[in-house]
């Protein structure tokens, strides 16, 4: 037998079947950002909601593996927690199962046979690419020539394997692994780690299926060890990440280890004791994906009521260290930028964190030139290269989205998150600005008159209150808050005006120190700059929100 004849174009099917894969799945996710980007917002802790997110999901991208190191960058990211990863871990088990009934409608579905539709699906696919300009149709030729090269490799995979139902040695394999389940697990675990794909994976195996080549309890085990390979791509993902990404991954791999022997025990009972002739029969494609699901599904029911017991272990295993985490580390990941949507909010939710940080600052900021405390002097300037730190590496990120594909309208609101870094940086200046003013009063002995402590107390508390309705109308995309910070800015600019006026009178009438005067009207300046900059956000805001 000429094996090369039977490589070759089983290797070339298996490619195009991953790449038809891709294609879709980046066309449907494309389609769908969007809505993935609201229902992580809509994300609690409710573990039943994220199984239903993460079965979404991976649906959608056609792949758990992808799905997990996800979640995996999604828990490095700070952007949900070990509850919320373990229910969207769960949910991407049953998500995989999608795949394998698509290629096995082949056999449930003849009338409309994907595969005798595959070229067509290609074809339209092409002309709707070449005739369509809008992105929208973009997307969705991807995902018809997706589904049609998907089909396409499927079917090229099992023509190639077709010729070994003649070769007894391959044949005996197949009946081995069904004999010695430990066997079959570790071969489908290895099969699904190389290729890193347990949907593409279960494809090879229902190619082989279709040829007549897999006998049941062979499949079974094989599947169950698909489950096991899938953690690999995780594992490898949160090498480098910090302890709490470790331990979501970890928690992908006790899932399914603990999934898969309850039931190979169930399987090897079965097959060894109960009903032995029922493992010797040739599978089909549909029964490939009836086996996959029942199996998904039934180890997300039975383990649903202890997944807190596996955080549990998975927190023990990987020893998490709950010390506190350097602020100025940017909790962004690369990972999710697989998804743009999720990634642009993810670089949202960052950039309220950074401005979280600057109003920490701005109220130190309050009391510092009245107080001179050095210790307040010190923590201003300390938030200040936090900030610039955390700008530079959020702007790093918001720059790699802006480089996929994504739509105008994410294109605007990248050009938006920007302004705002850029704003909130600005005001962090200012901050360190007015520290440096209450070590300039400290060195020259200056104290401000009673009356200048108080309007400058009164400029500060409508500046922050400017900068704090700014922050929460970004966070929240609030129009409302938004107008709130127009209205704050306008009485901050008559105000810097009337108290400048005064502070000229009393300045000519010797009523304050020199030292003293010249550092209440530099504290001005930057006290009306912080309200322009949180006008400057909230007219971003604004922009967006139209």
């Amino acid at each position: 037998m000429n094996y090369v004849s039977i490589i070759i174009p089983f290797v070339g099917g298996l490619g195009m079947f991953i790449y038809g894969m891709q294609i879709m799945a980046q066309g449907l996710e494309n389609a769908a950002g969007s809505k993935m980007k609201t229902l992580l917002e809509a994300l609690t802790k409710n573990k039943f909601f994220g199984v239903l997110l993460g079965a979404f999901i991976t649906a959608v991208i056609q792949s758990s593996s992808a799905t997990t190191v996800m979640v995996v960058g999604f828990v490095n990211a700070g952007i949900m927690n070990l509850t919320q990863a373990m229910g969207v871990i769960m949910g991407a088990n049953i998500g995989t199962t999608v795949t394998g009934w698509l290629v096995s409608s082949v056999e449930w579905a003849k009338f409309l046979s994907p595969g005798n539709l595959a070229p067509i699906a290609i074809m339209l696919g092409v002309i709707v690419m070449l005739t369509g300009t809008r992105r929208s149709t973009k997307d969705v030729s991807s995902i018809i020539i997706g589904f049609g090269l998907l089909f396409v490799g499927i079917t090229t995979m099992s023509s190639a394997v077709s010729p070994l139902q003649e070769s007894e040695g391959f044949r005996n394999i197949f009946v081995t692994l069904g004999h010695n389940p430990f066997l079959g697990i570790i071969a489908g675990a290895v099969v699904t780690a190389i290729i890193q794909s347990s949907s593409a994976s279960v494809g090879i195996l229902q190619s082989l299926a279709a040829a007549g080549l897999v006998p049941f309890n062979a499949a079974v085990y094989i599947i169950m060890g698909q489950n096991i390979g899938t953690c690999v791509t995780a594992i490898m993902s949160s090498i480098g990440a910090k302890k709490t990404a470790k331990t979501a991954a970890v928690m992908h791999l006790l899932f399914n280890i603990i999934g898969t022997v309850l039931f190979s025990v169930v399987a090897i009972v079965f097959f060894k004791v109960i009903y032995p002739n029922a493992g010797g029969g040739i599978i089909t494609q549909t029964e490939i994906s009836t086996v996959h699901t029942i199996f998904n599904i039934g180890t997300t029911i039975l383990l649903f009521p202890v997944s807190d017991w596996i955080i549990k272990l998975a927190k023990k295993m990987e020893k998490e260290d709950d010390r506190e985490v350097d602020e100025s580390r940017v909790l962004l990941d690369d990972r999710i930028l697989e998804t743009p949507g999720i990634a642009l909010q993810s670089a949202v939710s960052e950039v309220v964190r950074m401005g979280t940080i600057v109003k920490g600052t701005l109220e130190k900021s309050r009391n510092v030139m009245f107080t001179k405390d050095y210790q307040e002097i010190l923590d201003i300037k300390e938030e200040e290269n936090v900030v610039d730190r955390l700008c530079s590496g959020i702007t790093d990120y918001v720059i790699k989205i802006s480089a996929l594909s994504i739509n105008e309208k994410e294109h605007q609101h990248i050009a938006s998150i920007l302004q705002t870094l850029s704003d909130i940086e600005r005001i962090s200046d200012y901050c360190e600005n007015i520290s440096e003013f209450a070590e300039t009063l400290q060195e020259r002995k200056a104290e401000f008159s009673e009356i200048g402590t108080a309007e400058l107390r009164e400029m500060i508390n409508v500046c922050i209150d400017s900068y704090v309705y700014a922050i929460e109308a970004f966070e929240e995309n609030s129009k409302e808050k938004a107008m709130k910070v127009i209205e704050k800015e306008s009485q901050a600019d008559d105000l810097e005006i009337r108290l400048r006026s005064e502070h000229m009178k009393r300045l000519a009438t010797n009523q304050c120190n020199t030292d003293a005067g010249i550092v209440y009207l530099d504290a001005l300046v930057c006290l009306e700059r912080i309200s322009d900059h949180s006008r400057n956000i909230a007219e971003e805001v604004l922009t967006v929100a139209n």
